[in-house]
């Protein structure tokens, strides 16, 4: 017979990535854990026929209470309200799938569905629940649950980044990035700026950062040319895998300073994502393992 704890530890890293795309938080994701651990130890668990369906359901309700609250919070944020950077494996990157589900873009495209919305897209588009299995999560019915997963879909389509993105076409952008955050010699950066390229800084009114998004190559190009000199003398960038795609790190004296991020489109740079509040970027100096 297997025990609670042995079920839980077994499907953790999976209730984790489940919490995590649907709230784009590892903080609050850790909190729906512990929530789902208490729930899943007052279980009988002789009566559960499927442990990880029970668990994925317990998870999906924790997850959809916190994220109607963080809904309500986010609207009173400081300036671009950006996801929590994981530091990730590279067993990550090679599921192009789920490195594509838990993109800083596609977090972000997320973020524009309703919490039902995402709950039924995050289940069957990236872990392939039946309708069935949804519904129960949800609180829907099974037809109710098709219909919603449909509109989330088709939402999404129209908001994802265009094409897959080869890991080089990833790393050349961020080369491109760190040279003219180090140099100030911009124009191999503007080679592969999208014109509408949008640069969004989260420092989440704690840090400096941008309050509104920098839109457009030439403007974009402009505003880090004038902190090129000062970020060179201060920070020293290296090179990462942030959830499941290169990325920077920038460190002022030793301490993590900046995540940069970037989303790419038809082979250019059409956004990019710096994130800069403290409070998001403690997990960034050790690895977290994702699943699916």
């Amino acid at each position: 017979m297997v025990s609670a704890t042995d079920a839980f530890l077994a499907h953790r890293n999976l209730l984790f990535t489940v919490a995590y795309e649907m709230l784009g938080s590892a903080v609050d994701a850790e909190d729906v854990l512990q929530e789902t651990w208490l729930r899943w130890v007052g279980v009988d668990l002789d009566a559960v026929r499927d442990h990880r369906a029970y668990l994925f359901r317990i998870t999906t309700r924790q997850a959809l209470d916190r994220l109607r609250t963080l809904r309500r919070r986010r609207e009173s944020y400081v300036g671009p309200w950006l996801p929590e950077p994981l530091l990730t494996a590279p067993d990550v990157a090679e599921d192009v799938e789920l490195a594509d589900s838990v993109s800083m873009a596609m977090l972000l495209v997320l973020e524009t569905l309703t919490p039902t919305e995402r709950a039924v897209f995050v289940l069957r588009e990236v872990f392939d629940l039946g309708y069935d299995e949804i519904a129960g999560a949800v609180d829907k019915s099974p037809a109710a649950v098709r219909q919603i997963a449909h509109r989330a879909r088709g939402h999404v389509a129209a908001r994802r980044p265009r094409g897959a993105v080869s890991p080089g076409q990833a790393r050349d952008a961020l080369v491109a990035f760190q040279r003219a955050i180090e140099t100030g010699d911009l124009q191999h950066l503007l080679d592969i700026l999208a014109p509408d390229v949008v640069l969004l800084t989260d420092g989440g009114g704690i840090v400096r950062a941008a309050v509104t998004p920098v839109v457009g190559a030439d403007t974009v190009a402009r505003l880090l040319a004038a902190g090129s000199g000062r970020i060179a003398d201060r920070l020293s960038p290296r090179p990462v895998q942030v959830n499941g795609h290169p990325a920077l790190i920038l460190r002022r004296d030793g301490e993590i300073d900046t995540v940069v991020a970037v989303r790419i489109d038809d082979g250019l740079v059409t956004g990019l994502y710096a994130v800069r509040n403290p409070e998001k970027l403690s997990r960034v100096d050790r690895e977290i393992a994702l699943s699916r």
